[in-house]
């Protein structure tokens, strides 16, 4: 596979952007669009942007997009599609079918003729499954090839995936506290707020401690794909691809190990009220490796301790989206306000929050730095300054 392929990051909606940065950041001229980043790259492309993007949740190849009013177009196009580019004979194959505004409409019919020709063009293909749904939250991937499919009026698209597991799924976040954040989304909060990991950063209500845990990945430049203490790299669905190239793989694999820096350059703290939070937090942070970069501690957003000097003092707080909660949090967002404006002084503020009222209790001026969701939540980044 020497030739460009039409390449495609998924991410969340209102991260088109930071995404796309991220590409640009690696060497690659990428366009953002609704639903993701997309640009037309080589395997090297595709390699690199399994195992270095943040904030991207699935990385695939558009293996075909075409017209289809009826089930004898579907077939005659589908069977053009080359298939065995993404399948060995024997793997099992899932497809995930989402249909909107089109004369094919039925998901479950569809999926059973493409997995015919899939078995025809590939020549033999193990158990597989064919399922509706846009949304994967929690799909580990399994061994099976997943082609995504999208019809939208008339126009089918298909796309294969080449991560296998969602690029959330970063491996070392096994304990868990209330309202996890995602690690993309964690690391989009990072980029947002501008932080590139050369000044210090706090969060002082870390939960199981995904933001702290992200920033010091990224200060200390480990590759999201090697998010673990033995930087092995995390399973990838490409690999498994007919033509794999496993000594370029092997060399871009140890290419990212040799970037990565003994130790962070700045100060990174977390804290939270919850001891069971912050038990999971340094079990999560002993698992990404990165335990010794990251200093965390119990105790209450007006007892926070910020490390010296001028940094980010990022947080992922309740949102209080349930009658009567925002009434609730109003002190505990005041108490962020006035103890940040006490002990923080110069530094940027950023919040993922989901109602102004409460940001307002903060007192510092927010200007927005994207919308997205959190959780089926709607919610933005708002990023302020403590001022002098």
């Amino acid at each position: 596979m020497t030739d460009r392929l039409p390449l495609f990051a998924m991410a969340a909606p209102g991260l088109e952007a930071i995404c796309a940065a991220e590409l640009r950041a690696l060497g690659i001229a990428a366009a953002a669009e609704p639903g993701g980043v997309a640009w037309a790259g080589t395997m090297e492309d595709l390699r690199r942007a399994n195992l270095w993007l943040r904030t991207a949740g699935r990385v695939v190849v558009r293996a075909g997009s075409f017209h289809a009013r009826s089930f004898i177009e579907l077939e005659r196009h589908a069977r053009r599609v080359p298939w065995e580019r993404w399948v060995a004979p024997g793997r099992a194959v899932r497809l995930r079918v989402t249909s909107k505004k089109s004369k094919l409409y039925h998901e479950g019919a569809i999926a059973e003729r493409l997995l015919g020709f899939i078995e025809e063009r590939v020549g033999g293909i193990g158990a597989s499954s064919a399922a509706k749904g846009a949304d994967d939250e929690g799909d580990d991937g399994g061994d099976a090839q997943l082609f995504v499919v999208r019809v939208h009026r008339d126009q089918v698209t298909v796309s294969a995936d080449s991560s296998g597991a969602l690029l959330h799924l970063r491996g070392y976040r096994q304990a868990l506290a209330k309202a996890p954040l995602r690690e993309t989304l964690a690391a989009a909060m990072l980029r947002g707020a501008g932080w590139s990991g050369v000044t210090p950063l706090l969060d002082p209500m870390c939960g199981s401690g995904t933001i702290p845990i992200e920033a010091a990945l990224l200060a200390r430049g480990v590759a999201p794909g090697l998010a673990a203490a033995s930087r092995g790299p995390r399973p990838f669905a490409f690999t498994a691809w007919p033509g794999h190239d496993a000594e370029a793989w092997e060399r871009a694999v140890a290419e990212a190990r040799g970037a990565i820096l003994p130790s962070s350059p700045v100060p990174i703290a977390g804290s939270d009220r919850d001891a069971g939070a912050i038990e999971a937090a340094r079990a999560n942070a002993e698992r990404a490796g990165v335990a010794g970069d990251v200093d965390l501690a119990v105790r209450p957003v007006s007892a926070m301790e910020p490390p010296p000097g001028r940094g980010l003092l990022v947080c992922n707080p309740p949102y209080g989206v349930r009658v009567g909660e925002i009434d609730a949090l109003r002190n505990l967002y005041a108490a962020l306000g006035r103890t940040a404006r006490a002990r923080c002084t110069g530094w940027t503020v950023a919040l993922l929050a989901a109602e102004r009222k409460l940001e307002a209790q903060v007192g510092i001026p927010f200007a927005e730095a994207f919308r997205t969701s959190n959780g089926g939540i709607p919610v933005r980044l708002a990023v302020g300054v403590v001022e002098d």
